[in-house]
């Protein structure tokens, strides 16, 4: 994956920003995804969200749920703005994902949505245990000091 920003394809659609901190991210894999004209149209524009969405092995195929992409407007056919998208993974890497969401009770988190430097548009899904509120706490102090750090050396120096 190239994550060079010189990179002119290179462009980030959607962020969930909320899923670091909700979940114990673990490992995370770019997988593709299977889209409409009119999809792939709106996501040019930026009009998508994927911060409520997470991604399930069903019947032996990996599926998107719950994410969004707005309606294109000059579409002639359009899209169903919150329907289920398959998520384009390999055979080896989809046991594993099942393995691990059914026997370990991780959840398929999706990170980041992008368009890659072929300017096709990929997905970044973490495979991650939800946090209690006490390992938010302690993430959020963790933090917080880190920043207090940095503060203290800046007036000092």
């Amino acid at each position: 994956m190239a994550k060079t920003t010189s990179d002119p394809n290179y462009k980030v659609i959607a962020e969930n920003r909320r899923a670091r901190y909700d979940y114990a991210i673990e490992d995370d894999l770019e997988v593709g995804i299977i889209l409409t004209g009119s999809e792939v149209k709106s996501l040019r524009t930026g009009q998508s969200n994927i911060a409520e969405s997470y991604a399930t092995v069903d019947e032996g195929e990996l599926w998107l749920v719950n994410s969004y992409i707005a309606p294109y407007e000059q579409a002639m056919f359009g899209h169903e703005d919150r329907r289920r998208r398959k998520l384009l993974v390999s055979r080896r890497e989809l046991s594993r994902l099942w393995n691990e969401t059914q026997r370990k009770g991780m959840t398929l988190v999706p990170l980041v949505m992008y368009f890659n430097h072929r300017g096709i548009v990929k997905l970044k899904i973490g495979i991650a245990k939800g946090k209690k509120n006490h390992d938010k706490r302690a993430t959020e102090a963790k933090r917080d000091w880190g920043r207090q750090k940095q503060r203290l050396l800046r007036q000092n120096h």
